[in-house]
């Protein structure tokens, strides 16, 4: 029996629980936006085995954020938007459902601006057919949902600035809505410059309205949202270890 016993590590050296990660999408009545994000996260969890692994909604899809929060009760989470750029989600929405919750929450950046969306975004115009014509007469539009928030404009932007400098043409940023260039716009923008090859790149995380009606602006070639991409559960997982990487509790787990 000693023998036994001895082999049960004592209650004070078992390693903490790490705290939830709570993947925060915002929604959408088009049931592909759903699944991809199901997928998305089964994704992050072969990635990641045994770390706990929720999805909350900001609207229109259950389970809602204040739904999920609330299962979880007092425990530990990270709060990862699935948005690509800051705005009113990011800085409201997401904050004020998490101060309202009993869980003891961190919220994470939002995944963009970042090289490894630059990764999903040149593969998934690969996938497309990008890359068959001459850079000379070659150009992207990175379509975007659109947001009045001048951060979110700027986030954007900068991701189109990383995408240029990969690809070697011209990318620019587009809107489907709430912002300025609209798609068919800056397709005429880089048809006035000589660039007859203009592809869109879908910068979505799933299948949706905003997606699709871009979609149907493209001159040229398409690329799907960047939805499964492996990239996308990378980012993730790096959203939600730098996140912890800045809370002393989180120093302290990792340090055990």
């Amino acid at each position: 029996m000693p023998s036994q016993l001895s082999l049960v590590p004592p209650t004070a050296a078992r390693r903490p629980v790490a705290p939830a990660l709570v993947v925060v999408a915002h929604g959408s009545r088009d049931p592909r936006a759903l699944s991809t994000v199901r997928a998305l996260l089964d994704q992050v969890r072969a990635q990641r085995p045994g770390l706990p692994v929720h999805l909350g909604h900001i609207e229109l899809n259950a389970p809602l954020l204040p739904d999920t929060l609330a299962a979880l009760g007092d425990r530990e989470a990270v709060l990862v938007p699935l948005l690509l750029s800051r705005g009113y989600h990011v800085k409201r929405d997401i904050p004020e459902m998490a101060a309202a919750a009993r869980a003891r929450t961190r919220v994470a950046a939002p995944l963009g601006p970042h090289p490894l969306l630059v990764d999903a975004l040149q593969s998934r115009l690969t996938e497309a057919g990008w890359g068959r014509t001459p850079r000379s007469t070659s150009a992207v539009v990175l379509a975007a949902a659109g947001s009045r928030d001048p951060d979110a404009k700027r986030d954007t932007a900068r991701t189109a600035h990383l995408l240029a400098a990969r690809l070697g043409v011209p990318v620019l940023p587009a809107y489907a809505s709430a912002a300025t260039p609209t798609v068919p716009s800056a397709v005429r923008t880089l048809l006035a410059r000589g660039r007859r090859h203009i592809a869109l790149a879908s910068y979505f995380t799933a299948p949706g309205r905003f997606a699709t009606e871009s979609t149907q602006s493209a001159p040229w070639i398409a690329a799907s949202p960047l939805g499964t991409h492996p990239a996308m559960a990378q980012l993730l997982l790096h959203r939600y270890d730098e996140a912890l990487a800045t809370s002393p509790a989180a120093r302290e787990l990792a340090s055990a």
